[in-house]
């Protein structure tokens, strides 16, 4: 590996339909980044018959040998005794060791986190890491966290999230002052549980309550109204699979309707435009590979069920977090806080 070159340690066995829509992923997401390094572990007589029976166009990569695999169903103690070998573990330790480096896989959600947090360690001055995503609304998106780390969390944490989505969203859109929210049933100052109550007064104590407009209802989230979304856990995990479910039935409703008719399928090629765009606008593709923000690494998690583009669109993250040194400018904030 060149000096300076960016590295990605890719898990090629998670999710469904692995290793084959990781490899397609990674050949997609080589066409704009020709010089990044591309290490994938996993079963290495898989994984280059796949390649050679594709005829997939990847180059500058090396195949790490693992042969331990991780369900879903492995416990915390299995994953950490009897799984060294698994591709998770061995990706994940070797992002660590090396500079210019990250970590992406579709795998097992509980693995990720766990082995993560034991690999990377917590940059100082965070005390959880947060699952942190984009998702679509009216003008672009928003940056969303946590959606699914912490089940609980004090007002401490969300401060800390608030934080970190503040260094994430500068990387990504540094020429707007981005505004922050807290998820809440309510917007008055008097509403919602105790540790949302705190985070509040927290931000506002800090440098970060230029950028606080206060409690935001789950209904506004797609408003365009807030750039940075701040919850505990359990509810952003329930609110963006909420949001995946009612989005599905509308698509889907919306398929039907168009094919029940000639005058139904006359008028989908009247406003067929407007509808790809607004299909474009909430593609789940595009938005796909959730950053565990606090490490102290980069770690990318893609959804298991992820296709080829979306799984290069993870690629594309991590790539991006590596090169904007995502971890430095939350440890310049932590200083400045």
């Amino acid at each position: 590996m060149s000096e300076g070159q960016v590295v990605i340690a890719i898990d090629a066995m998670g999710g469904e339909n692995s290793p084959d829509k990781v490899l397609r992923g990674t050949e997609i997401f080589l066409q704009n980044e020709r010089n990044t390094k591309i290490i994938f572990f996993g079963d290495e007589k898989l994984i280059y018959q796949n390649i050679k029976k594709n005829n997939l166009k990847i180059s500058n990569f090396e195949i790490v040998n693992t042969q331990d695999t991780i369900s879903d169903e492995d416990s915390v103690h299995t994953i950490l005794r009897s799984k060294k070998n698994s591709s998770i573990y061995q990706g994940l330790e070797f992002a660590k060791n090396n500079e210019n480096s990250g970590f992406v896989s579709s795998g097992s959600t509980a693995a990720i986190m766990v082995l993560s947090r034991l690999h990377m360690g917590m940059i100082k001055g965070i005390d959880r890491p947060a699952i942190c995503s984009l998702v679509p609304n009216k003008k672009n998106y928003s940056l969303m966290l946590d959606l699914g780390a912490n089940v609980t969390v004090s007002g401490s944490n969300l401060f800390q999230f608030a934080l970190m989505g503040f260094c994430y969203y500068s990387i990504i859109n540094k020429n707007t002052k981005p505004k922050i929210g807290i998820l809440n049933i309510g917007t008055e100052n008097n509403k919602g549980l105790e540790f949302l109550q705190e985070a509040a007064d927290l931000i506002l104590s800090s440098f970060l309550k230029d950028y606080f407009i206060g409690f935001i209802e789950p209904n506004k989230i797609t408003s365009g109204d807030c750039d940075i979304i701040v919850s505990d856990g359990y509810t952003g995990n329930i609110m963006l699979k909420s949001a995946e479910g009612i989005s599905n039935f509308i698509i889907s409703n919306l398929r039907d309707i168009f094919s029940k008719s000639l005058i139904n399928k006359i008028s989908y090629k009247l406003i067929e435009k407007d509808l790809k765009k607004l299909k474009d606008q909430v593609n789940p593709d595009i938005y796909n590979g959730a950053t565990l923000i606090g490490l102290n690494g980069i770690s990318v998690k893609s959804h298991g069920n992820a296709n080829p583009i979306a799984f290069s669109y993870a690629l594309k993250q991590c790539h991006n977090f590596i090169t904007k040194d995502l971890n430095k400018k939350i440890i310049t904030s932590i200083k400045n806080k």
